[in-house]
């Protein structure tokens, strides 16, 4: 898969603050790719420096496999704040604005980016009279004209309501499969976990992960197994062993194995053997949000 963005080594102070400490990253073409990390891991920093909109101390990046230009900028859109539009004007004319300022897009693309944003029907109403869902597909629209290669997207749910959240996650979803490759910063681990197939994870401007989700909620299998007395299922599966660590919670028993290893069969036959019948047996792959927590907690 070829690479659109390529970071090594990037390093950004702030006086005494570090913000990012040596970051290097690779980007496939086509991927979602999600940066994590709690407040103050330098995800907005990354963000901008690879739109040129602050400068590293140290390191590079490259987009594209080539030297970065001025004409690459506008393969790229970006949205990094909060909705930025005017209020009174409708969402057409709040787009032939930003097409001026950005020199992205014409009357054609305008028409165009409103439909994959599903605000096509609403294209004369005021900004003001939209949902916060609906103004942060209104942005996310800003970003698309002139018809971008890549989209980040800085926080792109935030402080919206169940349904603008699933809307936009529908949206980067139906974008994905269109081509673009989409860059996501955020904290909201399950939306992320939906919706990306590559994560790095940070920590006080610090690289703890990177690569496909798949891979890094891979570092462990776990067999969660129940059944009506967790009592005697636990001494029999004691007994058994052959796995890392267990655990009893919330009314089953999960079972830690390395990666690759767990036999459901095997434990299975095992219990039967024993007298017990399980009611639960089933490989359940660590979250995200366990992962993320047992790389950023201290």
């Amino acid at each position: 898969m070829n690479t659109i963005l390529s970071v090594t080594g990037l390093g950004k102070s702030y006086g005494k603050i570090r913000a990012l400490t040596d970051v290097s990253i690779q980007i496939p073409k086509g991927s979602v790719f999600g940066i994590l990390g709690p407040n103050g891991s330098g995800k907005t920093t990354l963000m901008s420096i690879i739109l040129d909109i602050l400068r590293a101390d140290t390191g590079t990046y490259q987009w594209f496999e080539q030297p970065n230009t001025k004409e690459d900028r506008k393969r790229i859109g970006s949205l990094l704040e909060t909705p930025n539009c005017y209020h009174y004007l409708s969402a057409i004319d709040n787009l032939k604005i930003t097409s001026a300022i950005s020199g992205r897009g014409n009357d054609e693309d305008i028409d165009q980016v409103l439909k994959m944003v599903k605000l096509y029907e609403r294209r004369k109403s005021r900004f003001s009279t939209y949902s916060l869902g609906m103004k942060q597909r209104l942005a996310i629209a800003a970003a698309l004209l002139g018809n971008p290669e890549v989209l980040l997207l800085d926080e792109p749910t935030n402080g919206l309501d169940p349904v603008g959240i699933a809307e936009i996650r529908d949206l980067i979803k139906e974008l994905a499969k269109q081509g673009i490759t989409i860059i996501i910063a955020s904290h909201l681990l399950d939306e992320v976990e939906k919706i990306c197939t590559h994560v790095a994870i940070l920590k006080k401007g610090v690289l703890l992960t990177a690569g496909p989700v798949a891979e890094v909620l891979s570092n462990e299998d776990i067999v969660e197994v129940s059944s009506p007395d967790l009592q005697v299922l636990e001494k029999c599966l004691r007994n058994m062993g052959g796995y890392s660590s267990l655990l009893q919670d919330d009314g089953k028993i999960q079972l830690y194995y390395p990666v690759g290893t767990a036999d459901l069969t095997a434990i299975n036959q095992y219990c039967f053997s024993e007298g017990i019948v399980l009611n639960l047996l089933i490989h359940r792959k660590k979250s995200l949000e366990t992962k993320f927590f047992e790389l950023t907690n201290d």
